[in-house]
């Protein structure tokens, strides 16, 4: 990794060290892990104080136990329908009525749905709820008489069931954070914007790690960023990191952060370090990308392998966006080419195609259309006029009007570009069929060659007719000067409702100066070859 990019050298011995601040309190209890919940369901106040007598200072992995009480079976199912993560019930069989707390075991397991919760039955009357009936015809996890519950009796009931409710968890968890890889990798996959695709890892991510109702993950920030030797910029940032998008990453990120993906990057492996992790996902072709994530509680070994699958298919994601990217580009650059043989026919066309894809671009987003439907309408403008390829020179390039009669043989153009585009099965060039067939349509119907009116005509037709004449007319022409922008203006408002969608005629007049910024970042002369 070069250094003076980073400006940072992660080695000691040059005195450039690190220094980590000593948590506070606050962030101290933040990340805290949260209490087992444990519910007391008995008729009886003394069970309920002897229990928690002799759970008292109970500890599991680090968790203490939190106590919610009940005293009935009406009062214990109110509480388990708030309390839908709680651990454990230890349940008293007979209360308001003797099968009160077999009932309260049916409306857990096929009332509420619950098959989490660890139940254990308590019963001072054995010979009214005998062991192998109840154990055989309830969905119970043990069965205790309450004489025989001695204080180490209870823990070891109580640690047994807390275990086996972990395992449990852990399975559901696993299994959930395994159909929401499949889920969110299909959504990525859809993804074609690299940095829609970068914000979308981080949304999906942290939605995994959150999958344990009573996990602090939300607290997270993290960012995904992008580095070559020339550049190391961050595609997209949530949390702390959200202000920093397409910003150069050694110049707004803290130095322990730096050392973070200089380590990731020298390695060439992810990372996962106390509540830290950096996935590194180097390209075959193209640069390396990396994701940072902080703020999580320490990761277990289930985050860790969750994680881990779902950046191979972030890794997978990022080579089809950016051969997606190589295929689109190849595409781009072949259109602009094709349209630029057309037009160079005549030297007062060059950068005729562009200016008319970034209008129809413009156009196309203040209309309405997504992005994607605009951006492939901005791909697919410059071809509108490929079919000129079939029309002599001698009518293309003749100075002054045109008789009838030449004009009626520049009218198939239309028809002759749109066979020629309509045989590919690429969406793209799809598009670019429309366009090169519509685009001279006419509102009111007497346009050509199909004589399509209003709506009829497609909107990548009615754009890139729009846009095709706007800037025809604003520019110099072998057969005419260019227009005053006033005139050009005048007459399109005058054809709002004849020639031209009168939406898009607004639209245009609204925002005129965005569309006189392109007419001077493409002005007529040599091409601007775009990357």
């Amino acid at each position: 990794m070069d250094k003076r990019k980073m400006n940072f050298n992660p080695n000691p011995s040059t005195g450039d060290q690190l220094l980590f601040a000593e948590e506070s309190d606050a962030l101290s209890d933040q990340n805290r892990l949260p209490p087992w919940k444990i519910i007391i369901v008995d008729d009886e106040k003394d069970v309920h104080t002897i229990t928690r007598m002799a759970l008292d200072g109970f500890t599991f992995e680090g968790r203490e136990l939190k106590f919610y009480s009940a005293y009935s079976g009406g009062e214990a199912e109110k509480l388990l329908f708030e309390q839908p993560d709680a651990a454990v019930v230890l349940l008293d069989v007979v209360m308001e009525s003797d099968d009160s707390g077999l009932e309260l075991v049916q409306y857990i397991r096929h009332t509420l749905k619950n098959q989490f919760i660890r139940i254990i039955l308590r019963t001072g009357r054995p010979g009214q709820a005998p062991e192998r009936k109840v154990i055989a015809e309830y969905d119970i996890n043990d069965y205790k008489e309450k004489n025989e519950l001695t204080a180490q009796r209870l823990f070891s009931s109580v640690i047994t069931a807390l275990r086996s409710y972990r395992d449990i968890r852990t399975i559901e968890k696993n299994r959930r954070g395994l159909e929401q890889i499949i889920a969110s990798s299909a959504h990525l996959f859809e993804i074609q914007s690299l940095k829609t695709f970068a914000k979308g890892i981080l949304t999906q991510l942290l939605s995994l790690l959150n999958l344990d109702e009573s996990s602090l993950y939300i607290q997270a920030s993290g960012f995904t960023a992008t580095y070559t030797p020339e550049e190391f910029s961050i595609l997209a940032g949530t949390g702390d990191y959200e202000d920093y998008t397409s910003h150069p990453a050694a110049e707004v990120l803290p130095r322990d952060v730096i050392y973070y993906l200089d380590r990731a990057l020298t390695e060439k492996q992810s990372i996962f370090e106390k509540n830290t992790f950096v996935g590194y996902f180097p390209m075959e072709k193209g640069p390396t990308n990396l994701l940072f994530l902080k703020g999580c509680r320490h990761f277990t070994d289930l985050d860790c392998g969750l994680i881990r699958i779902f950046s191979t298919n972030v890794a997978i994601a990022f080579e089809n966006i950016y051969l997606n990217r190589e295929i689109v580009d190849t595409q781009k650059e072949v259109i602009l080419t094709l349209g630029d043989v057309v037009e160079s026919r005549s030297k007062e066309m060059i950068n005729h195609v562009r200016r008319v894809a970034e209008f129809s671009y413009l156009l196309a987003i203040k209309y309405g259309l997504n992005p994607q439907d605009a951006e492939m309408l901005r791909l697919a403008s410059p071809m509108h006029d490929v079919g000129k390829v079939g029309i002599p020179d001698a009518i293309l390039l003749k100075p002054g009007q045109l008789t009838d009669e030449e004009f009626k043989k520049i009218i198939p153009h239309t028809t002759i570009g749109h066979c020629i585009l309509q045989k590919s099965k690429r969406d793209l060039m799809a598009a670019a069929a429309i366009v090169a067939q519509q685009h001279h349509e006419r509102w009111d119907g007497t346009g050509y060659p199909q004589g399509f009116k209003g709506e009829e005509i497609h909107i990548y037709g009615r754009i890139t007719g729009l846009a095709d004449v706007f800037d025809a007319l604003s520019h110099k022409r072998i057969y005419k000067k260019a227009w005053p922008m006033e005139n050009v203006l005048e007459l399109i408002v005058k054809e709002r409702g004849k020639h031209f969608d009168p939406q898009l005629v607004d639209l245009l007049i609204e925002y005129i100066d965005e569309f006189l910024e392109i007419n001077k970042a493409f002005p007529d002369g040599l091409a601007k070859r775009e990357a």
